[in-house]
């Protein structure tokens, strides 16, 4: 006859804690690289905007000017607008701008993720609360970068 003892093992809630630590552990290294990343996009989308906006600018200011002052300038005119029209068309087709306020959310998006994961792992006890709060603002950060900004008066 085969006897079973019945031996139930109690976990205590440290027990449960490692793993949750481990994984809000996990989250706030992601967010913290995210962030970063999420802000150098931000500067490369600045500098983009400005690089293609700022030509724009200065050449259709000449062209008009060029083309005004002379005849004998048109054609050199005409072409620095056509250049003008390339950076616009440019920075249009990249939206740039778009893409630099989108980045920016998402950073701040991100840092939020990155602190509520610094303040779970100062508790002495993490729980299955936290984590799952802390999933629901790495969804929100993920969809920052697709969503548009809040408009005033909204919440």
């Amino acid at each position: 006859m085969v006897t079973s003892t019945d031996v139930t093992t109690r976990l205590s809630p440290r027990d449960f804690a490692q793993p949750l630590r481990a994984e809000i552990e996990r989250l706030r290294n992601e967010a913290t690289r995210q962030r970063k990343l999420a802000h150098r996009r931000a500067e490369f989308w600045a500098k983009a905007d400005i690089a293609l906006g700022l030509p724009a600018a200065l050449l259709a200011g000449t062209a008009g000017a060029a083309g005004l002052a002379s005849a004998d300038v048109r054609v050199p005119a005409a072409l620095a607008a056509l250049a003008s029209a390339g950076f616009t068309a440019g920075a249009g087709f990249l939206r740039s701008d778009a893409r630099r306020r989108a980045n920016n959310r998402a950073r701040h998006a991100w840092a939020s993720v990155e602190a509520r994961a610094m303040v779970a792992l100062a508790q002495e006890l993490v729980s299955y609360e936290d984590l799952g709060e802390l999933l629901e603002c790495r969804q929100a950060a993920l969809a920052a970068y697709d969503g548009e900004e809040p408009q005033p008066g909204s919440s």
